[in-house]
């Protein structure tokens, strides 16, 4: 598949310069064409019988196997979830974590990752890395390490700054779990995620899906307890005893999707070719260093994933907004006066000097 090819697939890029995967990506013709089937037939045919239900049921095993290829890890270590919050929420819940224990985060996290943090009972520790260089992460996160901390959960790439926090590099001790929040790697880099406890993906971000999707990876689901089951966690139950949860991961399945968000889930996998992650790193190159060359301050250090953070002046939600309107789609990173460009594999150089002439 040529880049033409490849790219011919989003219909919204005749209209704009769409540089928002971070937040949600580009949906492809065959996604929503295959989101559409599925629900005509269900429509049509209602959503019953047992034929029905061995079809989603298929649907969601080819899901797991398709975003354990994207993880590179094996589908019984992945479990179906709803968003990347909703992973962090399963994790925390079954670690069982009290007043006494600590986890330690950094301070470019997004809440989806510091929400279910907070809401624990455990003291949360921060490593501020905003103002520091990208090399020097793990090492600050492992200062807040202490004997108490029973967790370390932080990004690989900063939603905030686009700096990769470097969690393969940070000092183990094997008893202490990681949670990598993976939302702003998976589907734009190799991510790397056997080498953590867990790991988290979004479905409607890099890898284009539709939303309320994403996947959790758990490197020894027999460590976590079931803390939030759902009917799909269960092997066996028995009314007046206990339950039996599934074999690896799929107990920790967290959401029934429907046929057609399965199948356009499927299709948006099934659309990014084998030459995305070379893609992403070579636009998002050009775009940081049109940037400099243009005068604007970069936030971003060089060589990391698809997002670009940069200063433009001036009221950073407004600029946004100015931009949108002349069909640049980009955002602003609240509470910082940053914007931030998401490079994509389909991503083009007149992409980027839309952006800046939009400037």
């Amino acid at each position: 598949m040529t880049f033409e090819e490849a790219r011919a697939q989003f219909p919204v890029f005749e209209r704009y310069a769409y540089l928002n995967a971070g937040t949600n990506g580009p949906l492809a013709r065959t996604t929503v064409e295959a989101m559409a089937e599925f629900n005509r037939r269900d429509l049509e045919h209602g959503r019953g019988g047992k034929a029905y239900f061995e079809q989603i049921l298929a649907l969601r095993e080819r899901a797991r196997q398709a975003l354990a290829g994207v993880l590179d890890v094996v589908p019984e270590n992945v479990a179906l979830v709803s968003s990347t919050t909703n992973a962090c929420n399963v994790v925390l819940a079954g670690l069982g974590l009290t007043a006494e224990d600590e986890i330690v985060t950094t301070d470019v996290e997004h809440f989806g990752l510091l929400g279910p943090l907070l809401a624990s009972p455990a003291k949360v520790r921060v490593a501020h890395l905003r103002d520091s260089a990208p090399a020097e992460a793990p090492h600050l996160v492992s200062e807040q390490v202490t004997s108490r901390t029973k967790l370390i959960a932080l990004s690989h790439v900063s939603w905030v700054t686009g700096n990769s926090l470097l969690p393969a590099e940070l000092a183990r001790r094997a008893e202490l779990p990681i949670l990598v929040d993976g939302a702003q790697t998976a589907g734009a880099c190799r991510t790397g995620a056997a080498d953590f406890d867990f790991y988290t993906v979004s479905g409607q971000k890099w890898l284009c899906g539709p939303d309320s999707t994403g996947a959790l990876y758990v490197r020894d689901p027999e460590r976590l307890r079931v803390a939030l089951p759902t009917y799909m966690s269960q092997a066996a139950y028995d009314i007046e005893d206990s339950f039996t949860p599934k074999p690896g991961a799929p107990r920790f399945d967290s959401v029934w999707y429907a046929p057609g968000t399965l199948a356009g889930l499927l299709a948006a996998l099934e659309a990014a070719p084998d030459w995305r992650y070379e893609r992403v790193a070579e636009i998002a190159a050009y775009c940081r260093r049109r940037l400099v060359d243009d005068g604007y301050e970069v936030v971003t250090a060089a060589k990391q994933a698809g997002l670009i953070s940069f200063i433009a002046g001036g009221d950073a939600a407004e600029t946004a907004a100015r931009l949108y309107a002349a069909g640049v789609v980009v955002r602003d990173v609240p509470g910082t006066g940053w914007l931030r460009a998401s490079c994509g594999w389909w991503t083009s150089e007149d992409d980027i000097e839309r952006l800046l002439n939009a400037l």
